[in-house]
C-alpha cells in the first residue's frame, strides 16, 4: 500500500505537472497569435490607408488644384463658382482625413466593440463602389465585449474580404452580423466564382482557408462554408461570446 501510494503520487504530481505545461504553452500560443492578429490588422490598416491617400484623397486635392489654376478673376461669375467647387472639394478632403485618422486607431476601433469594428471595416470595401453591398449587423448595439476575441474576428473579416477581392470576382456581397443565445454570427455570402472547397482546402495556399480554420479553432468557433464552382459562396461563422 506504502508503494502504491507513493506511485500514485508520483503520477498524479507528473500528470498535474504536464497539464500545468499544457496551459502554458496554450496560453503563450493563444498570446502569439494575439500578437499576430494585432500586427496584420494594423498592417491591413495602413494598406487601406496608403489606397485611400492615393486614390480618393490624392485625386481630391489635385481636382481641387485644377479648379484653382482654372479660375479667372476676370470672370467673376465663373470664378464665383469655381471657388465654390473647389472648397467643396476641400471639405470632402477634411471628412475623409477624419475618417482615416479614425482608422489609424486601429485599437481604439475594436474597443469600440466589434459590431462597430465590422462596419467600418465594411464601409470601406463599400466606398470603392466596385461591389453592391447589403449589410444587416445587429452587433452595433451588443453591449458585450470581448477584446481578444474580436481582434480575431475582424482580422478574420479582413481575411474573408481580401480572398473575395482577389479571387471570386463577385458583384454583391451579403453581410449579416448578430448575436444569438450567447453565439455571435457572421454571415458573408457573395456570388462570384466560386470554388471546390475540398480541393482548394487542402492546396498549400488554401486561399487562407488554413489560416481561417486556425484563428476559429483559437476562439473555439465553428465554420460552416458551402461553395462550388459557378455559384459563389457562403461562409457562416459561429464564435462562443464573449
Amino acid at each position: 500500500m506504502p508503494l502504491f501510494l507513493i506511485l500514485y503520487i508520483r503520477s498524479y504530481a507528473k500528470h498535474k505537472k504536464n497539464h500545468l505545461l499544457e496551459k502554458e504553452h496554450m496560453r503563450r500560443k493563444f498570446e502569439s497569435e494575439i500578437l499576430q492578429a494585432r500586427i496584420e490588422v494594423q498592417d491591413q490598416t495602413m494598406q487601406t490607408i496608403a489606397t485611400e491617400l492615393h486614390d480618393n484623397i490624392g485625386q481630391l486635392l489635385s481636382l481641387t488644384t485644377l479648379t484653382l489654376n482654372s479660375v479667372n478673376l476676370m470672370d467673376s461669375e465663373k470664378a464665383e463658382k469655381k471657388i465654390g467647387n473647389s472648397l467643396s472639394l476641400i471639405n470632402k478632403s477634411i471628412k475623409e482625413l477624419r475618417e482615416l485618422a479614425k482608422l489609424l486607431h486601429g485599437e481604439q476601433i475594436v474597443e469600440n466593440g466589434i459590431g462597430y469594428a465590422l462596419d467600418q471595416e465594411i464601409n470601406w470595401l463599400n466606398k470603392t463602389g466596385a461591389y453592391e453591398i447589403e449589410i444587416n449587423n445587429t452587433l452595433v448595439d451588443l453591449t458585450e465585449k470581448s477584446p481578444d476575441k474580436d481582434l480575431i474576428i475582424l482580422r478574420l473579416l479582413q481575411e474573408i474580404i481580401n480572398n473575395i477581392i482577389k479571387h471570386a470576382n463577385a458583384t454583391t456581397i451579403t453581410f449579416n452580423a448578430y448575436y444569438e443565445e450567447k453565439i455571435l454570427h457572421l454571415q458573408i455570402k457573395e456570388n462570384g466564382i466560386g470554388f471546390d472547397y475540398d480541393q482548394d482546402a487542402i492546396a498549400p495556399s488554401g486561399m487562407g482557408l488554413n489560416s481561417i480554420h486556425k484563428r476559429i479553432e483559437m476562439i473555439n468557433g465553428k465554420l460552416i462554408l458551402n461553395s462550388s464552382p459557378s455559384n459563389g459562396t457562403n461562409i457562416l461563422i459561429e464564435i462562443p461570446y464573449p
